[in-house]
């Protein structure tokens, strides 16, 4: 049986416990169907992040049967839920978190509209001042990837790396956000789903018009230093990726 000391071994609860949560928000927005969709969160001061179970339904998650992984993906032995298989996106959520330290939290998806736009392999424009707010303009499309291994990790990553999108639409696939916290990423992953449900009813009904890329910046600086109650780890994510 793995041990931590009892410090790690609250954190790590409190981990377990905010990543159970956070599953019951995809359901309540209407993001995920079934059994599909994750949300991940990194282990503060450790190399390990806490994921859900794969094919296990919304209704029975609960903190102990959240899985604790290393940052290589695999499940630590002898700890709660290591009896179980993490979910199938598990490599994709190490190699964010190898590769982006600043990244706290990592969600997947598969919201309708935001999938729409992946299977044309579209990416959002910036054409509502919400997107400008939250995503510093439009939501990029990464590329096509086969579930199992890191290469929709490593599509991540290469896509949104120098990219203030904190949401990317792996093509064919769906939508995967980040944030600085697990909590942090639900939020990109809710406010990903109302832009493109929001911009695809926008271009059904006639043409869009575009923000000017001046007003784009000025607006993402606004409400992501100015605008409710800023935190420093907000900003980490202006940083270059």
């Amino acid at each position: 049986m793995t041990t931590f000391s009892p410090e790690l071994e609250t954190t790590i609860a409190g981990v377990r416990s905010d990543v159970a949560r956070l599953h019951g928000e995809l359901v309540r927005y209407g993001l995920v169907v079934w059994t599909g969709g994750n949300v991940s969160g990194r282990v503060p001061g450790a190399p390990l992040f806490v994921i859900k179970p794969s094919g296990v339904a919304y209704d029975d998650l609960a903190p102990e049967n959240m899985i604790l992984c290393d940052l290589d993906g695999a499940v630590v032995p002898g700890t709660p839920g290591s009896e179980r298989g993490p979910s199938s996106d598990t490599a994709a959520h190490a190699y964010v978190y190898r590769n982006m330290p600043q990244i706290g939290g990592v969600v997947h998806t598969h919201s309708t509209y935001a999938v729409a736009w992946a299977a044309r392999g579209e990416e959002i424009p910036c054409v509502i001042t919400g997107m400008a707010d939250e995503f510093g303009g439009p939501i990029p499309v990464g590329p096509f990837a086969m579930i199992g291994d890191d290469s929709i990790g490593r599509g991540i990553v290469d896509t949104l790396r120098g990219h203030r999108s904190r949401a990317v639409l792996m093509q064919n696939h769906g939508p995967f956000t980040i944030g600085v916290s697990a909590e942090d990423a639900v939020k990109a992953a809710v406010m990903c789903e109302d832009a493109a449900r929001t911009v695809h009813i926008a271009r059904e009904a006639g043409p869009l018009i575009p923000i000017p890329q001046d007003r784009i910046d000025s607006l993402f600086r606004r409400y992501q230093n100015v605008y409710g109650q800023a935190t420093d780890d907000r900003r980490a994510l202006e940083e270059p990726r």
